[in-house]
């Protein structure tokens, strides 16, 4: 029979669950980690296709390689990282010609001067709030607001725009970042296709009830996302009306992939090229071509977009990049290319989407969603992440802050690697 009591119970086996786990064993802890679904990784998914190569579904860039733990990690593991930088900053060049590249370059760092000052307020404001009237790239902005953020606009909190932290060091795991963070949690004992379902903290021991009956603890911690945590997916017994109102103002945003075998001799496209669709509406894709060297083509949307492309089902999401990619590349590229594999995280009802963007007027939820309860709920994930959100290095260093919140709680002493 299994064991219904522990130091600390984790809810949720992502990047945070798995990095509070790893600092909780070393400090002598008896933990307990529990995950709804059948696998370790939370919104990082490696698959393999019937190509031979494993694409990313979830997380793919390590984001700030420079100071991204991951990247250690991949290395003491064995992983192998591709150093080649993303060259996003010629989407426009490789669209429209270098002097649109130019204006583009222009009008994209005015924008990012409007949103530095009004940052710098005392109030805060959407983006969107902050597009010149009528602009040339507004269309292009809002776009890579999509893919960046998983919305639009007119969604994002000007100030929690700014408080991300960009090294503009951005590097890939050849073998998968969910393969990355799945072997880093091989080692963790976690209770799979196990939901938790309500935690009572109103005695002494905390109580969570799970869809395989009930654990005691001392403490728990949770990393659930926001969506789940606003639409009390989870309840908490007594209520924590400020931890539903800080993860509704840190809604998940919509970002899925695409993926498409590319038939034929494929070294006639260039290796690792970023294209966009349109560069005169929202509503388009990012491409990239034949990552790593290897015969596929990736696609990415955002937003309401992606949103309705998921509901489409991936025929309609095929259709609509075929569609997008003959106009760049000519109609002869549609018979090179099939369908391999594509992303539906609204659909997944442990994620109900992709990362967190915080509302205009909601920066600061980030902290009010991190910040402990009783000396016996922690709080972890992307969305806790003020410099990092979005990122699973985020994810994973409010792993290791929450664990380290309850160990001083708990009293216990950590021995660090």
């Amino acid at each position: 029979m299994p064991r219904s009591s522990y130091d600390v119970v984790v809810v949720g086996a992502g990047a945070a669950g798995l990095a509070a786990r790893r600092r909780l064993m070393a400090a002598g802890l008896d933990v307990l980690v529990l995950e709804a679904r059948e696998r370790i990784g939370g919104r990082a998914a490696t698959m393999p296709t019937q190509i031979g190569i494993s694409v990313d579904l979830g997380c793919e860039w390590l984001h700030h390689a420079d100071r991204n733990p991951w990247a250690g990690i991949a290395r003491k593991l064995g992983f192998a990282i591709d150093e080649t930088l993303p060259d996003w900053g010629r989407r426009v060049a490789w669209h429209s010609g270098e002097t649109a590249e130019q204006e583009w370059i222009a009008a994209r760092a005015e924008f990012d001067e409007r949103c530095e000052r009004a940052a710098a307020g005392a109030g805060d404001l959407s983006a969107a709030a902050l597009l010149p009237p009528g602009g040339r790239w507004n269309a292009l902005l809002g776009a890579i607001s999509t893919w960046a953020n998983g919305t639009e606009l007119e969604r994002v909190s000007v100030k929690d725009r700014e408080r991300y932290a960009d090294s503009e060091f951005n590097w890939r795991v050849l073998e998968g970042y969910g393969a990355l963070i799945a072997a880093y949690g091989a080692r963790v004992p976690v209770r799979l296709g196990t939901a938790a379902e309500r935690i009572d903290h109103s005695g002494r021991a905390v109580i969570v009830t799970t869809t395989s009956g009930d654990i005691r603890a001392r403490a728990a911690i949770i990393t659930l996302p926001t969506d789940l945590i606003a639409a009390e997916a989870i309840r908490f017994v007594p209520a924590l009306p400020e931890k539903i109102a800080a993860a509704a103002g840190l809604p998940l945003g919509i970002a899925n992939k695409l993926f498409l075998a590319l038939d034929g001799a494929a070294d006639d496209l260039p290796q690792d090229r970023h294209l966009v669709g349109s560069t005169e509406r929202v509503e388009t894709g990012n491409y990239q071509l034949r990552p790593h060297g290897w015969p596929i083509i990736t696609a990415y949307y955002g937003g309401v977009f992606a949103s309705a492309l998921e509901a489409a089902g991936s025929d309609g999401m095929a259709a609509f990049a075929l569609d997008e990619l003959a106009g760049l590349l000519g109609n002869g590229i549609k018979p090179r290319l099939s369908p391999l594999a594509s992303s539906a995280w609204v659909a997944d009802p442990f994620a109900r989407g992709s990362y967190s963007c915080a509302l205009p007027g909601r920066a600061d939820d980030r902290a009010a969603l991190a910040a402990p309860v009783e000396g016996r709920l922690f709080f972890a994930g992307e969305a806790c992440s003020r410099d990092y959100f979005g990122t699973a290095h985020g994810a994973f260093l409010s792993g290791l802050a929450a664990a380290d919140q309850s160990i001083a709680a708990l009293g216990a002493t950590v021995a660090l690697p």
